[in-house]
């Protein structure tokens, strides 16, 4: 707890028990709840998350990185989490930032905190390859001509959000697919929301996970694909449901959009 507020940490897994343990090791004490949700993983992920006291989740079938996430945030602001951290479980970030993260949303300072791999300039020594580099800062770039904002990344997996934030975002709007990530840093851009950064060190190694070149290219035009659709609603040209108050949100009732995918454990 910090400043009197729960903080939750969140792990969207799939195929992760070669590097949870490490992860969770890294964990600070502080933090009040810790959900892991498995994707339908093929490995022991959710025995393994289990065995280290998470409190554990398993989809009915892989349904995507997306749809893992809306999963986590759900059942942590169930649990009436007030600062959800979310780190993937593949140990490519370290969780020793998590205090630093969520202290900025605790105390008001930001909305929504992100773990930057590119500030302090250490992507590339860090194993990042080269082509990923590459595309993260031209797409970064592109991102902040169009959205008006100034952020180092765009497509960092290690971000801090306050309760408000998650439950008044239209989350259930975006994709069940990798370029969620981007599409919810667009609306937090088109909301107002103050969004921070930290810098982080990130290690890519064989048993971290990395989405393959084909899945990378399919990202980078769903980013760009968000872009055009964020200036187009700015501009009055379109009425999307991701860009709107009214669009769908997260559920905590525990009706089917809470349950009806998802075992516990």
């Amino acid at each position: 707890m910090l400043n009197g507020k729960r903080l939750a940490v969140v792990m969207p897994a799939y195929n992760a028990a070669r590097t949870l343990e490490a992860t969770v090791q890294e964990i600070p004490e502080l933090t009040d709840i810790r959900v892991l949700v498995d994707d339908h993983s093929s490995d022991k992920t959710l025995e393994l998350a289990r065995q280290l006291g998470l409190r554990a989740f398993v989809h009915d079938k892989n349904y995507g990185y997306g749809r893992n996430q809306q999963t986590c945030y759900r059942e942590a602001l169930a649990q009436g989490a007030d600062v959800v951290i979310m780190v993937h479980p593949d140990y490519q970030y370290t969780p020793l930032l998590i205090t630093a993260m969520a202290s900025l949303v605790a105390y008001d300072v930001y909305d929504v905190v992100l773990g930057s791999r590119i500030l302090g300039g250490q992507a590339l020594r860090g194993g990042m390859p080269v082509y990923k580099y590459v595309s993260n800062r031209l797409l970064t770039a592109i991102e902040n001509l169009f959205l008006g904002a100034k952020l180092s990344e765009y497509h960092t997996g290690y971000r801090a959000f306050s309760r408000k934030v998650l439950m008044e975002l239209p989350l259930l709007e975006n994709s069940d697919d990798f370029v969620f990530d981007n599409q919810i840093l667009a609306q937090c851009v088109y909301f107002g929301l103050r969004i921070g950064e930290v810098s982080c060190p990130t290690k890519y190694f064989e048993e971290a996970s990395s989405i393959n070149f084909r899945r990378s290219v399919r990202y980078g035009f769903g980013v760009l694909v968000t872009t055009l659709q964020f200036v187009l609603q700015k501009i009055g040209l379109v009425h999307l449901p991701r860009f709107s108050r009214q669009g769908r949100k997260l559920d905590l009732g525990g009706g089917p959009s809470a349950a009806e995918n998802l075992e516990t454990a």
